[in-house]
């Protein structure tokens, strides 16, 4: 019984928001942007994940709103996407922030550091710790502003040392 009440308040629900969509959407401007992503298309997952945002935003905004996406080096190489938003090139970026901890060391924090915090720990930090007003007061001179596009954990390198490197270099056909 309570399953059918459920169901009939989500149809209820469900038809007002298909019948209010159109009314919200007649009176915004048409907007178009241009996402610079850091990643090639070949990283289908990575990529994907840009070209996901931009259909969801057009979607909920009746096409009012677009976004067209670029691969690295498109428009800008993958390294200097967060450059392209500061002098405003393009409006919007997908990149990590750990690539530009040259330029601010701080931003090594908004994206997953080895040794550091797993995916669960990062989120919980970034949405409810502080983390998201921290990096994007570490922002702030770049005139970007950063908000959560997927979270991929943390991404580990590879230490070989120096003289392994070079042998397995030499074993190769």
């Amino acid at each position: 019984m309570k399953r059918r009440t459920f169901l009939k308040g989500s149809a209820v629900v469900g038809a007002t928001t298909l019948v209010a969509a159109p009314a919200i959407a007649q009176g915004a401007p048409e907007i178009k942007w241009r996402l610079t992503s850091s990643f090639p298309k070949s990283l289908e997952t990575i990529f994907g994940t840009a070209q996901t945002f931009a259909k969801y935003v057009a979607d909920a905004t009746d096409n009012t709103f677009q976004i067209q996406t670029f691969a690295a080096g498109e428009i800008v190489p993958g390294l200097q996407a967060l450059d392209a938003v500061s002098v405003a090139t393009v409006e919007i970026a997908q990149t990590p922030l750990y690539f530009y901890i040259g330029k601010e060391p701080a931003l090594a924090y908004a994206t997953g550091a080895p040794f550091g915090m797993n995916h669960r720990h990062q989120h919980s930090w970034w949405t409810f710790g502080g983390g998201a007003d921290l990096c994007n007061e570490a922002l702030k001179p770049f005139n970007a502003h950063a908000i959560l596009c997927g979270n991929s954990g943390t991404q580990m390198g590879r230490l070989v040392p120096q003289g392994d490197q070079d042998r397995r270099r030499s074993q190769r056909p």
